[in-house]
C-alpha cells in the first residue's frame, strides 16, 4: 500500500482531469469532504455529486503543492489551486487537511478564503 502522502499526492493531481468519479473514489465509503465555506458532505456518493456540481464550469484545473507534512494518518497539504472558468481565472491558496484509513481519505477538511474566489469571478 503506498503511503499516505503518496496517495493525497495522487488525488491533487488527479483534480486536472476534472473527473468526479476518480476524484470520489480516493475516498472511503463513508467518507466526509468538509469545504469549510459549506457543511460536510458525507459519504462517497455524495462526494462525488457534490465535487461534479462544484466543477461543472471549470475548463481546467491544476494544483500545486507547496508543503505537505505527514504523521501517521493525517495528512497536510498546503497548495495553490490554479482554476479556469472559461476564460477567468481563479489562484487560490488553500490548505487541506486528510485523515486517512486503510489507503483511502476517510475526511478531508479545505480551509480558503471564498472572498478570494468569488471575487476573481466577478461576484
Amino acid at each position: 500500500m503506498a503511503a499516505n502522502a503518496e496517495i493525497v499526492r495522487n488525488f491533487v493531481a488527479a483534480w486536472s482531469r476534472l473527473d468526479a468519479a476518480e476524484l470520489a473514489g480516493f475516498f472511503t465509503e463513508d467518507g466526509v469532504y468538509h469545504n469549510m465555506p459549506a457543511r460536510p458532505v458525507v459519504g462517497r456518493a455524495a462526494v462525488q455529486a457534490f465535487i461534479a456540481g462544484f466543477i461543472k464550469d471549470w475548463s481546467a484545473t491544476e494544483w500545486d503543492i507547496l508543503n505537505l507534512a505527514e504523521a501517521g494518518d493525517v495528512v497536510i497539504v498546503e497548495r495553490l489551486d490554479r482554476t479556469r472558468l472559461g476564460e477567468k481565472r481563479v489562484d487560490l491558496p488553500c490548505c487541506g487537511v486528510f485523515e486517512m484509513q486503510d489507503g483511502k481519505i476517510r475526511v478531508w477538511r479545505d480551509y480558503f478564503d471564498l472572498a478570494t474566489y468569488t471575487r476573481a469571478l466577478g461576484g
